[in-house]
């Protein structure tokens, strides 16, 4: 006889537990709550724990007054800044804030937002010089039809993504084993009067390495001495820039370098709040074209917006507060540097562990990537290392380094702030197991040439 489900019957000996239920179509019929909660949080049990995950830069763990604040605003839509005016007050704080720790000639004439991410606000920045440099041309007379934006080969995605979506020439400045970042080598072979901008990464997303921004616009003040070309540098300080004033305060390459227009930053990355959050920051407001923000009416009131998207949460940007009012820039920086110690900690012991060989060491962000010393083993790569730290929980990837250095495969640990010393001691511990176990094969691993699933 058939029984029909309720509360009283135990949650794993509902119909719904006896047999799949629909994952690509809707049910016929509603069922209870906390069994359609078991079903969900049972299809997450397989995930990976985020705090062994040290592949990622994205937050992973806040303190109990931030997830209460998070669970209390959840429900505010940030663009409807005129239902929810103090949280729109609170976004000018935050990136006031912002603009202040990165050396802004005058806050007031600064300019900012909040983003859905670095990616968004990266794209703002895009956005930004493309749009002024049309305008430039057009009132020079000159066509726009063939924009360009220079880099180095190892930027994040979603500058490939940005000048893919927005027609503009992507032109990379390859890495190489000389010059292991861009530090403004034979910049004057990749600029011309097409050229929109620059970018300069404080953090390199393989490496966790800062670009010397200084030597970059240094060699752009010699490009317009020579050429009279005025190109402006974007900073892509996702990470770095949330590290570099605590850290490196005296290190220049912010708005205290005058050809640097924008800057943005992942506030849920080392801002140390939950995704997704990102901040973009212009010098000064004639920097962003006024075409570019929108005077919107929405649900009875006018706003400007710039941003790529519409509907966003604001509990992050409530969050990003929060941590501003806590912390301060002691806390900051004791926060960063707690990490950092972490991290160097990491880099020196796996350097000492006799097969590896360090590309960065931590030192600038808290981040560092080590490769296979050459010819040290035939038995065993760093993809195998990474299975084998899986099996105890731990995510650490390995990967090619960008073009003109694919033939270098490097392992990269990110630490963040939940990242304990204690923590890491136990992944060397796993790390060392490991890896004996790898240097006591006689023959080669099975699966030498399989590459891991893992992209920037």
């Amino acid at each position: 006889m058939h029984v029909t489900d309720s509360e009283l019957t135990p949650v794993f000996s509902r119909t719904t537990s006896g047999s799949s239920v629909a994952r690509d179509r809707l049910g016929a019929e509603e069922i209870l709550p906390d069994t359609a909660y078991q079903i969900v949080h049972d299809e997450a049990l397989l995930d990976g724990n985020a705090r062994l995950n040290l592949a990622t830069f994205v937050t992973t763990w806040m303190d109990d007054h931030a997830d209460r604040l998070y669970a209390e605003t959840v429900d505010k839509n940030m663009i409807d800044k005129d239902e929810y005016p103090s949280t729109a007050a609170v976004e000018n704080h935050c990136w006031r804030i912002l603009a202040d720790l990165w050396h802004a000639p005058s806050v007031p004439d600064a300019i900012g937002t909040s983003t859905t991410g670095s990616s968004e606000a990266c794209m703002l920045g895009g956005l930004a010089f493309k749009r002024r440099w049309q305008q430039r041309r057009r009132a020079e007379g000159k066509p726009t039809d063939k924009p360009n934006l220079v880099m180095s080969s190892a930027v994040q995605v979603c500058w490939e993504k940005f000048c893919n979506y927005f027609e503009v020439e992507p032109r990379f400045v390859p890495m190489t084993e000389t010059h292991k970042i861009f530090d403004g080598h034979d910049l004057e072979k990749y600029v011309d009067e097409n050229t929109i901008g620059v970018v300069a990464i404080m953090g390199v997303t393989y490496t966790g390495m800062y670009e010397p921004v200084r030597e970059i616009a240094a060699a752009l003040d010699a490009i317009q001495r020579k050429t009279g070309l005025d190109i402006p540098i974007h900073v892509d300080g996702a990470s770095g820039a949330m590290v570099a004033p605590f850290l490196q305060p005296d290190l220049e390459w912010d708005f205290r370098l005058e050809r640097v227009h924008s800057i943005n930053t992942s506030g849920h990355k080392y801002g140390g709040v939950y995704p997704g959050l990102g901040w973009i920051v212009w010098r000064e407001r004639q920097w962003l074209p006024d075409d570019l923000v929108l005077d919107v009416s929405y649900l009875g009131g006018h706003m400007p917006t710039f941003a790529l998207n519409f509907s966003r949460p604001g509990a992050q940007v409530l969050l990003q507060y929060y941590l501003f009012l806590r912390l301060g820039y002691a806390g900051y920086t004791e926060m960063q540097q707690s990490s950092q110690d972490v991290a160097v900690h990491l880099s020196s012991a796996i350097a000492a562990m006799g097969p590896f060989e360090l590309w960065s060491d931590g030192t600038d962000i808290p981040v560092f990537a080590w490769m296979l010393k050459e010819g040290d083993t035939q038995n065993w790569s760093l993809y195998d290392l990474s299975d084998r730290l899986r099996m105890h929980g731990w995510l650490v990837p390995a990967y090619p380094m960008p073009v003109h250095l694919t033939h270098i495969t490097v392992q990269r640990v990110v630490v963040r702030k939940d990242l304990s010393m204690d923590l890491a001691d136990k992944f060397l511990a796993d790390l060392a197991t490991e890896v004996a176990y790898l240097e006591a094969l006689k023959s080669p691993m099975p699966d030498m040439g399989r590459r891991a699933g893992f992209h920037h």
